[in-house]
C-alpha cells in the first residue's frame, strides 16, 4: 500500500503539516525536525503529492476553534486572545460550534476533512465521548491540540493554558473566611466541567480546614433556572458569603438576596470567579478572581503554533498566574 503523509507524521511523531512544511518549506521547521521527517519518508518510501506541497506553499495555515457560546464574554475575550497572536503569525481561522456528543464523531470527519493545522478547544465540558475525538485527533491525525481555559482530568498529554483553579477556589474561599463569614456557599455548576470540580475542590479544602460547613449550589447557565435554583437554595441557607463559578451565577445570587433584604456586604459578601466586563456593570460592583482570559487565548494560540512548527514544547500544561480583585461587594 502507498504510503501516506499520515504515515510519515506518525512514524516521525509530528503533525501533518509539519511533514508538508519539512518536506517543502524546510526554513519553517527545526533541522533536527525535518532529519526525523526524511528519514521516516526514506523508510515509508513516501513521496509528497501535490495537494501536500498546496498546503505546504500557503501563505497561512488554518486553526479550528471549538467554541461553546460565544455570546458568553468570557468566550468572546479569549477568542480576541486566540485572533490577536494568530494575525500575527499570519494563521487563518474557523470558529466550529462544539456540538452534541452523538454529533462529535461528525466533527472529527468536518475537521479531518478541512486539512486544519491544529486544533483549539474552548468547551468547558470534556465528556468520554468529547475526549475519544480529541485523542484520535492528537493521536490518529497527528493534528495538535490545545485546551484552553480548561483541563483534562484524565490526560495529562493533552496540552492545555489556564489558571490553577484549585488554589484559586482555596484563596478566594480563604478572603471571605478572613473577612469573618462563617456561612459561605460556592454556586457552581449542574454539569461537572474539570475547572469548576477543581474550583469546588479549593473551596472544600479551604472549608474543611477552618471546620466551616460547606453549601454547595448545582445550578446551570439558564437564567430561569438559576432563579428558582438559587431562590430555593438562598431560603434555606442563613448564608454571609457567596462564590460564584462564572461572575453571571453571583451577580444571580446577590439580586436575589438584594430582594430579600439582605444588605451587601454588611450582611453578605460576593465574589466572581472571572472578572469579565459584568463586574462593573453590575451594582454594587462585583470583587472576582481575576482570571487572565484574553492572556490565555493568546498563549493558547502560542502554544499551538510552536507545536505545529515541530518545536517541543517545555510542558503540555501552561498555568498562568491570577489575583483577587476587591471592589463593593466585599468588605
Amino acid at each position: 500500500m502507498k504510503a501516506t503523509i499520515f504515515d510519515v507524521a506518525a512514524r516521525a511523531g509530528v503533525s501533518n503539516a509539519t511533514v508538508s512544511r519539512a518536506l517543502n518549506t524546510p526554513k519553517l521547521v527545526k533541522p533536527e525536525t525535518r532529519k526525523n521527517v526524511l528519514k521516516a519518508a526514506k523508510e515509508l518510501g513516501y513521496k509528497a503529492n501535490a495537494l501536500a506541497k498546496g498546503l505546504a506553499s500557503s501563505k497561512s495555515t488554518q486553526v479550528a476553534i471549538i467554541t461553546p457560546d460565544l455570546a458568553r464574554a468570557s468566550v468572546a475575550e479569549m477568542v480576541k486572545g486566540i485572533l490577536s497572536v494568530a494575525s500575527t503569525y499570519e494563521y487563518s481561522t474557523i470558529l466550529i460550534s462544539s456540538p452534541s456528543d452523538d454529533k462529535y464523531q461528525d466533527l472529527l470527519t468536518d475537521i479531518v476533512s478541512s486539512r486544519v493545522d491544529g486544533v483549539l478547544y474552548l468547551v468547558d465540558e470534556i465528556t468520554e465521548a468529547k475526549y475519544k475525538v480529541l485523542k484520535e485527533l492528537r493521536d490518529t491525525y497527528r493534528i495538535p491540540i490545545v485546551l484552553v481555559n480548561t483541563v483534562s482530568p484524565n490526560d495529562e498529554k493533552l496540552n492545555s493554558v489556564a489558571i490553577d483553579y484549585e488554589k484559586a477556589g482555596y484563596d478566594v474561599t480563604k478572603e471571605l473566611i478572613k473577612e469573618g463569614r462563617k456561612n459561605i456557599a460556592l454556586l457552581t455548576t449542574l454539569k461537572r466541567y474539570p475547572v469548576s470540580v477543581l474550583k469546588e475542590n479549593g473551596y472544600l479544602k479551604a472549608i474543611e480546614e477552618y471546620n466551616l460547613t460547606p453549601h454547595i449550589c448545582y445550578t446551570s447557565g439558564n437564567l430561569d433556572s438559576n432563579f428558582k435554583d438559587i431562590s430555593d437554595f438562598v431560603n434555606k441557607n442563613h448564608l454571609d458569603g457567596v462564590i460564584g463559578v462564572r461572575d453571571s451565577i453571583a451577580i444571580a445570587c446577590m439580586n436575589i438576596m438584594k430582594s430579600n433584604g439582605l444588605i451587601v456586604p454588611k450582611d453578605v459578601s460576593f465574589y466572581g470567579f472571572q472578572n469579565t466586563r459584568y463586574t462593573l456593570l453590575c451594582r454594587p460592583k462585583l470583587s472576582a478572581i481575576n482570571v487572565p482570559i484574553y492572556e490565555i487565548g493568546a498563549r493558547a494560540m502560542k502554544m499551538l503554533t510552536n507545536e505545529m512548527i515541530g518545536e517541543e514544547l517545555p510542558s503540555s500544561r501552561v498555568v498562568l498566574d491570577y489575583s483577587i480583585v476587591k471592589r463593593e461587594t466585599t468588605l
